[in-house]
């Protein structure tokens, strides 16, 4: 009376039918564990990995001479050409111009921070692998010195010429303002000079 319900009487994973056990079974696939489990914020669902129930370290910053020549590279021009045809007044000019600078003094302690805190932190690794007699490893922790060392002269020296408006700071000054001036232009063409009288 119940098999009325069902559709030609085909088996449902090894059930009998009418009495006789079904010979054609198909076994479920299986489903792997992972699914189940909800990967921590921060952290790849890596198959297989066994972690702790600690959260993992929060990724470091990268305050590295890559963000001050990425700042430095930045089209100034186009921002300055925006910025005068949202308000084009001098004073909002000079403003601007403040604000980039500031703007370069903030990357510049970033990343010379960065540099230092790194030269410490390496100095501390050469000392105790010294002493430890690991030659291989303080050689190549002095590399690492070295090369942080001569990026933070070039941030030193872009500071100096920061402080007396030359160089990449005179630069970015210059494109800005010549943006600017490009967009008060603009300006005046668009509604002035083309007009017909």
């Amino acid at each position: 009376m119940f098999n009325l319900f069902r559709r030609n009487d085909k088996p449902l994973n090894g059930e009998a039918v009418n009495g006789r056990n079904a010979t054609a079974t198909f076994p479920l696939p299986e489903i792997e564990e992972q699914i189940f489990i909800e990967p921590i914020a921060g952290r790849a669902n890596v198959p297989n990995a066994h972690f702790t129930d600690q959260a993992p370290p929060p990724p470091e910053k990268d305050y590295t001479i890559g963000l001050l020549y990425a700042f430095l590279d930045r089209n100034h021009e186009s921002k300055g050409y925006d910025d005068a045809l949202l308000n084009p007044d001098s004073s909002h000019l000079n403003q601007n111009l403040e604000v980039l600078k500031n703007e370069l003094a903030r990357t510049l302690n970033k990343v010379k921070t960065f540099y230092e805190d790194f030269i410490q932190e390496t100095d501390y690794h050469i000392l105790s692998r010294s002493r430890s007699g690991m030659v291989d490893t303080v050689e190549e922790l002095e590399m690492k010195k070295k090369i942080a060392l001569g990026h933070i002269g070039k941030v030193r020296e872009i500071e100096n010429h920061m402080a007396q408006n030359e160089g990449n700071c005179q630069g970015i000054l210059m494109s800005y303002t010549r943006g600017f001036k490009n967009g008060l232009a603009a300006i005046s063409h668009h509604q002035i000079l083309i007009r017909r009288f």
